[in-house]
């Protein structure tokens, strides 16, 4: 019953919650330590945006060059304040290197919201490494795997379990109970649908999940276990799932209500501006924004303006960056163009914020090659 009043509730806090969280009532506050279930739900509402449409599926990351800048991005960055970050699991590696106090992941499709909660509540279902691979792909715990095993040895482990039918049921049963039961988040039937959507794409596939889905063998796009596996410039795994120690960090944030998917997009009026808001009703900074290659996309639909007023917004500092995603032809040009040809190869640069704010000020700003002149 719980859940079935609580959607009436929902609905009418989302008129006013916007002004709750984003009016500046005396004193800015600090971060809290922890959201309420009903906190949590109420941002998720507000800041959000109708869903959109993207020209492909997102299951997982697609990029292999993303633990490349994490040592650069640590640097004089810690303790963070916020992280801001678009799609699926990649960003627990980021916000494992910033350690923020408070994270939002805002994207276009619901979906993502969704698969972000179906993380959250797997994160905080699941007691170790092990046990979060088992119900994310929905294959036994194999036996005899020591938890301090190297990721590399999870994985393997658990591309050779076999999937199983009530394994997968019992697995969306729980996950479903841990968001609508236990938290009272009021998922309607299509995000439920959603929901399993995504679940099954895990199941079917499992490590080998890529960018487009279970249909898809991993190839030019690379499949979740290859994604785990990669490393930093020094050739140290810094991953969500390289450590006992590192998927603990994630879960603490997870158990506390502290990552937060939005929908929205970036050039879209609400939920990018919300953000910024909140931060600075609470005294805090964007420390990081990973877009990944979004803004090229942006510039195809001539929307980029819109995302860079709105990035005006936040609130930064002088060590505020951008984590990019560029394409690179085999002659070292940068390419505009968001598609990924064979020869060419994918890279990821932090940029700086004010920088770009300054430049899209003063209009020096006018294709995309002007926005990934001044690497960090």
């Amino acid at each position: 019953m719980r859940s079935n009043y609580r959607g009436i509730a929902y609905r009418l806090a989302g008129i006013f919650a916007v002004l709750f969280y984003l009016s500046p009532i005396g004193a800015a506050e600090s971060l809290p330590l922890q959201l309420t279930d009903d906190e949590f739900w109420t941002v998720i509402a507000s800041f959000s945006e109708p869903n959109g449409t993207f020209l492909s599926e997102n299951f997982v990351s697609n990029e292999r060059s993303y633990q490349q800048i994490v040592g650069q991005l640590a640097e004089g960055r810690q303790p963070a304040s916020a992280y801001i970050g678009v799609g699926p699991e990649q960003n627990f590696t980021y916000i494992l290197a910033l350690k923020p106090q408070i994270a939002f992941v805002v994207d276009i499709r619901r979906q993502n919201m969704i698969e972000h909660l179906m993380y959250k509540a797997i994160f905080e279902l699941s007691e170790d490494r092990v046990g979060f691979l088992s119900r994310l792909f929905s294959r036994p715990r194999p036996d005899n795997v020591d938890l301090n095993a190297t990721v590399e040895t999870l994985i393997d482990a658990f591309d050779n379990q076999t999937d199983a039918a009530q394994v997968f049921q019992d697995n969306l049963d729980a996950i479903q109970n841990r968001l609508v039961k236990h938290h009272g988040f009021p998922l309607n039937a299509e995000d439920q649908s959603s929901l399993r959507r995504v679940l099954l794409a895990f199941r079917l596939a499992g490590p080998n999940l890529t960018y487009n889905g279970p249909n898809f063998a991993p190839g030019l796009m690379p499949g979740f276990g290859e994604i785990m596996k990669q490393t930093d410039k020094n050739g140290v795994n810094r991953g969500f799932l390289a450590t006992e120690a590192n998927f603990q960090i994630i879960r603490e944030l997870q158990m506390k209500n502290l990552l937060i998917p939005v929908v929205g997009d970036f050039a879209g009026p609400r939920a990018i501006r919300s953000v910024g808001e909140y931060l600075r009703n609470h005294s805090s900074t964007v420390t990081a924004f990973y877009t990944s290659n979004v803004e090229q996309y942006l510039f195809q639909n001539d929307v980029w303006r819109e995302f860079y007023a709105n990035l005006a917004t936040l609130p930064v500092n002088s060590k505020s960056v951008i984590i990019r995603g560029l394409i690179r032809s085999m002659s070292g040009e940068i390419s505009s163009s968001p598609v990924l040809p064979v020869t060419s190869r994918y890279e990821t640069g932090l940029f700086s914020i004010p920088e770009l704010d300054e430049a899209f000020k003063d209009g020096s700003i006018r294709a995309y090659v002007d926005i990934v002149r001044n690497r960090q």
